[in-house]
């Protein structure tokens, strides 16, 4: 097999949507339901995206439970659980339209948990005041996903899940279009479009303990959208979601669902002690996300761990059926990959990286990255999360910036008169994949993000210093020029290994972005501990930003408006009675 043979394949459309989990579909069903010509591409299965994997429920101020529930609320909780850090014309835009947004669904089939008479069930998540988290089992985002599948199939909209984007296509600051390969037989893939929607996920995978699958979230957003011109907000906010597996080492990370804390079970340490006394001994194992992996990170570093560098979740002491009926997915998954059975024993867990609360910068109004015809939505954009994601909403925000982009992008290209092609940027992007293919050295490309990832592990963890950031940037400059060598060899199986070569460039980049935002966020804010600074600073309640040509420079934030900045400043009741956590 040589690709540098194989015929480039020419494809045309109106608008390119990389990325076919729940944000790339659902602004894929908007553009074709307005009749404008869209194409999906994917590196990996439709059925099986990164969304699938969302268990607990998605959030909008319905008031099916709680009638007292309005948007206005739900912005002030999104707006506190970011400790301030999200953009608040986002935070509105979302809460604004949560509603239409399970409507949505709903109208597609979506088959919600609903009450006798014939409500949509909502329940609490942590940090929410009322209950508004509607859900379907605890395979929400699954359902969710197959949903928008079946809406997308009737409408024909083209799928292609085995194209691996390498580049965006830009001329004179405007995109025109993007490159890649297929993952199966090499063939070289250049796709015209008159705008680019970029939902592509985010960069967990860069951490050795992730929630992400292998070939998801290794920063491909980061670097495609950097590449092009446009710029990295939050980098360094990233949420440590508490309960992670510890083994096998191919499924390291996979999550255990908080549902399995808000049904009762305890957190325990090697000594047998119920260690979230020491650190929220009024909410325990129903406190928030940050502070249960700080927790658990802290047990382990003080001793009190396990061999392996974990603690336990116990729910053995819950009746059979209970966990048989609210975590059958909890009660498979550990069956499947460690043979253990949780009704009758405890489960090794550590903090795992699970989301990008930051990501590609965007515009609150249409999600423009700043580079013309250039959009980016889901988890590869950024401005919602803040410092610490209110849980369910990563769900609506896919739905609800996936039908408003999708709106904008389609009046976009319906006003577009002009469109420039520039060779010489499919030139770089066609050398770039010759490059990587060439004999040039004898780097792996699997080594050297294996050590990426125990970098990012040591240095940009759970608890970051000045000291380990630094050090963790010489390290990252030595692999940067290892990757200079890294050589892909294409077999009779496939291209994977030119997708794992791309896959180490984006995670190279990424890490570089979070490093470097994480050393000039000289505070503890959120999911960002910093030992050396403990303390939150106000003068940094703002955003770092990071570009290619400018690397890191802070960004202040507008105040929120009167609507909701009162409610997100109010004090809050932090008892858990009824609540699940985040």
């Amino acid at each position: 097999m040589n690709l540098n043979t194989t015929p480039e394949r020419l494809l045309s459309t109106s608008v390119l949507v990389i990325g076919t989990g729940g944000a790339g579909l659902r602004a894929s069903i908007e553009l074709a339901q307005r009749g404008v010509q869209v194409l999906a591409v994917g590196k990996r299965r439709k059925h099986d995206a990164h969304t699938s994997l969302a268990a607990g429920g998605i959030n909008a101020a319905l008031g099916t439970m709680d009638p007292q529930d309005s948007w206005q609320q739900h912005a002030a909780d999104t707006l506190r659980e970011s400790y301030f850090l999200s953009d608040p014309a986002i935070v509105e835009t979302v809460a604004r339209n949560a509603a239409r947004g399970i409507e949505d669904l709903e109208k597609w089939e979506m088959p919600f948990a609903r009450e006798e008479d014939g409500r949509i069930s909502q329940r609490f998540f942590g940090a929410h005041k009322y209950r508004r988290t509607a859900y379907a089992g605890d395979y929400t985002g699954l359902e969710i996903q197959r949903t928008l599948m079946r809406r997308a199939a009737e409408l024909n909209v083209p799928i292609i899940d085995t194209v691996y984007i390498t580049r965006l296509l830009v001329a004179d600051g405007t995109v025109f279009g993007a490159y890649g390969f297929d993952v199966v037989d090499g063939t070289p893939v250049q796709i015209h479009a008159d705008a680019v929607i970029l939902a592509a996920g985010g960069h967990t995978r860069i951490w050795r303990h992730t929630s992400s699958r292998r070939d998801e979230n290794t920063g491909d957003s980061f670097r495609l959208a950097a590449l092009a011109g446009a710029r990295i907000r939050d980098a360094e906010l990233v949420q440590f979601h508490p309960s992670g597996l510890l083994e096998p080492d191919d499924a390291a990370g996979t999550l255990v669902s908080e549902a399995a804390r808000g049904e009762g079970g305890i957190l325990t340490n090697a000594l047998g002690e119920r260690f979230m006394e020491r650190y929220d001994p009024e909410r325990m194992e129903l406190s928030t996300r940050d502070r249960v992996a700080l927790a658990g990170f802290t047990e382990v570093a003080e001793g009190r761990g396990t061999e392996k560098g974990g603690v336990y979740l116990d729910v053995s002491h819950l009746p059979r059926e209970t966990i048989m009926e609210k975590l059958p997915r909890v009660y498979r998954t550990l069956i499947d990959l460690q043979m253990l059975d949780i009704t009758t024993t405890k489960i090794e867990i550590a903090p795992t990286a699970h989301y990008s609360m930051g990501g590609v910068w965007v515009a609150p109004e249409d999600h423009g990255t700043g580079v013309n015809g250039l959009y980016a939505i889901g988890e590869a954009s950024s401005g919602l999360h803040g410092a610490n994601r209110l849980g369910g909403n990563s769900l609506i925000e896919l739905l609800v910036y996936g039908r408003n982009t999708g709106e904008h992008v389609a009046d976009y290209v319906h006003s577009r008169t002009h469109v420039v092609r520039d060779p010489a940027a499919v030139g770089i992007a066609r050398g770039e994949m010759q490059t990587l293919l060439s004999e040039r050295g004898t780097e792996s490309a699997r080594r050297l993000q294996r050590e990426l990832r125990n970098l990012m592990t040591e240095h940009a963890g759970v608890v970051r210093t000045e000291q380990g950031l630094e050090q963790g940037l010489e390290k990252l400059t030595a692999l940067e020029e290892r990757a200079q060598l890294v050589t892909a060899h294409p077999d009779i199986a496939g291209f994977d290994d030119l997708a794992h070569a791309y896959d180490l460039l984006g995670s190279l980049l990424a890490a570089r972005a979070t490093l470097e935002c994480a050393l000039e966020r000289r505070e503890t804010r959120g999911a960002h501990n910093r030992a050396d600074f403990p303390a939150a600073d106000p003068a940094l309640q703002g955003n770092f930003i990071w570009s290619t040509d400018e690397g890191v420079r802070f960004e202040g934030l507008p105040p929120a408006p009167d609507s909701f900045r009162a409610l997100a400043e109010a004090t809050t009741d932090d008892s858990v009675a009824g609540k699940l956590v985040e």
